[in-house]
């Protein structure tokens, strides 16, 4: 966690105008090194959630469905902008979409990116289906219904995907 603080802190003494979002781990649950990460400042914090809860286990052997949630819900309570991301495509159905959305709208999160899962080696869990645009853009008009302030929605898309007009809509900044 102190890399991430310490990167953090250097960056913004050197030019404090700039935005910076944090993609970070669960930490295994341990408040501190969240703590740590949030007492440097980033402008957004990003902790992907990866998939649904049923298949937490086989795609993020050491993740933990609520403990990511904790990680959101932590950095929410202090008042920061909060990122998460799903791929789709690895097996999960569509009312497990539904709920791991609402649990992250229960969460006030405010950016989610949603992209297609795309098998890493052999040793990673197969492609299970493509998904269409049609249906990411279906994913895209829900995450908004439930209040998402941005959703970014597509195949190709990636926890970076727009991150640099994300970060200026919660910071004003461009």
């Amino acid at each position: 966690a102190e890399i991430w603080a310490r990167t953090v802190r250097a960056v913004k003494h050197v030019n404090p105008e700039t935005h910076i979002e944090v993609l970070i781990p669960d930490f295994k649950g341990q408040e501190q090194p969240l703590n740590t990460v949030l007492d440097a400042d980033p402008d957004i914090l990003n902790h992907n959630m990866e998939t649904v809860r049923r298949l937490q286990k086989r795609v993020r052997v050491q993740a933990q469905y609520d403990r990511s949630m904790e990680v959101l819900r932590r950095a929410k309570a202090r008042g920061f902008v909060t990122k998460t991301g799903l791929m789709l495509g690895i097996g999960e159905k569509e009312e497990e979409i539904e709920e791991t959305l609402g649990d992250l709208a229960a969460e006030k999160v405010d950016i989610l990116t949603l992209g297609q899962y795309l098998r890493p080696t052999e040793k990673h869990l197969p492609v299970d289906r493509w998904v269409t645009p049609e249906e990411f853009a279906r994913w895209k008009d829900r995450a908004l219904v439930l209040g998402f302030g941005v959703c970014e929605s597509g195949p190709l898309v990636r926890s970076s995907y727009h991150a640099e007009e994300q970060s200026a809509k919660y910071t004003g900044v461009s």
